[in-house]
């Protein structure tokens, strides 16, 4: 009988260990695989419990409030009513104890305010660096699309600058058409190094909220182009203008721009503008950006070079030297 019930005991005993070991091992996954609360949810549970807390003592404070009137009326009909010393002094003493306890909870109230506030400020600021963090990651997608995406386009470009080079017959179209294809390629990939750099830097920015992506100038060279004037892009070195079917063109030093190609060889030979695969373009771009300009000069700035000028100068001289 007594071993029947030492066995009994020890199959409890067990039975308990091994519910124990269950029920931490349980804890422990929901543990491990329990998401952790972001900055903005925790706040926000944060300000709720805050709230709620607050509106606990508010309702406090409301009862001690409606006891201490009805104190306070007791005491006054004691008085009225010629009470006993005794009976007065009781009276004052449950008053005082009552408005003590609501003074207290008046007090704690309005530090749940302060706290209240303090955590509505925290969550918004929370929420703003929320918002800058989905644009950062955008614009960081977007970098990193490009960089994927160019391997491509150079194995494209390069194909079709092979096709051509390596063929015996040759014809000079042929030959255009390849040299082309290259200056294009290396070209645009210096070009999408350059703006993965600056949309980096941007994000970088955007996420200490040093970026105003909304208010940024349009760069120049996303202005539609006039169809039929071939263009090519290029960084400029000083504000420029030239002329269009009857308008006047100004953009502003250190900026990416589509100029007219008739006006590129004068451009490049007076230093004016360089090639987006320079080197020094490189270093300016990382240093101004790739289309904004702190200080663009006025429409009248005599600092704007005028190309068209500049080309017409050139070709009087060499008129006179012929």
């Amino acid at each position: 009988m007594l071993s029947k019930f030492a066995m009994t005991f020890q199959a409890d005993k067990i039975c308990q260990l091994i519910r124990r070991m269950i029920a931490i091992r349980e804890d422990n996954a929901m543990a491990f695989f329990k998401r952790e609360l972001s900055p903005v949810e925790r706040f926000e549970s944060a300000l709720k419990d805050k709230q709620a807390a607050r509106q606990k003592l508010a309702d406090r404070l409301s009862i001690a409030e409606t006891v201490l009137g009805e104190k306070r009326a007791e005491a006054e009909r004691l008085a009225v009513a010629g009470a006993t010393n005794a009976q007065l002094d009781r009276a004052e003493a449950d008053m005082r104890a009552v408005e003590d306890r609501a003074k207290t909870l008046r007090a704690a109230v309005v530090e749940f305010d302060e706290q209240i506030a303090s955590t509505e400020r925290v969550l918004a600021d929370a929420k703003t660096q929320r918002d800058r963090n989905m644009v950062a990651d955008e614009i960081e997608a977007m970098a990193a699309a490009i960089e994927q995406a160019a391997p491509g386009f150079d194995a494209g470009a390069a194909a079709l600058v092979e096709a051509v080079a390596r063929r015996a017959a040759s014809m000079p179209e042929a030959t255009r058409f390849s040299a082309s294809v290259d200056a294009v390629r290396r070209e645009i990939l210096s070009a999408a190094d350059l703006i993965c750099w600056e949309l980096r830097s941007t994000a970088v920015r955007t996420r200490a909220g040093n970026a105003n992506i909304a208010s940024r100038a349009p760069l120049e060279a996303e202005r539609a182009p006039t169809p039929e004037i071939e263009r090519q892009l290029i960084y400029t070195l000083n504000p420029l203008l030239w002329r269009e079917g009857g308008e006047v063109r100004r953009v502003p030093a250190f900026a990416l721009v589509g100029l007219p190609k008739m006006l590129l060889p004068v451009a490049l030979r007076h230093q004016h503008v360089d090639y987006l695969n320079a080197r020094r373009v490189q270093t300016l771009m990382h240093v101004h950006g790739s289309g904004r300009s702190d200080s663009v000069p006025h429409e009248d700035d005599a600092q704007f070079v005028d190309l068209d000028a500049l080309a017409a100068e050139e070709g009087s001289a060499q008129a006179d030297v012929a």
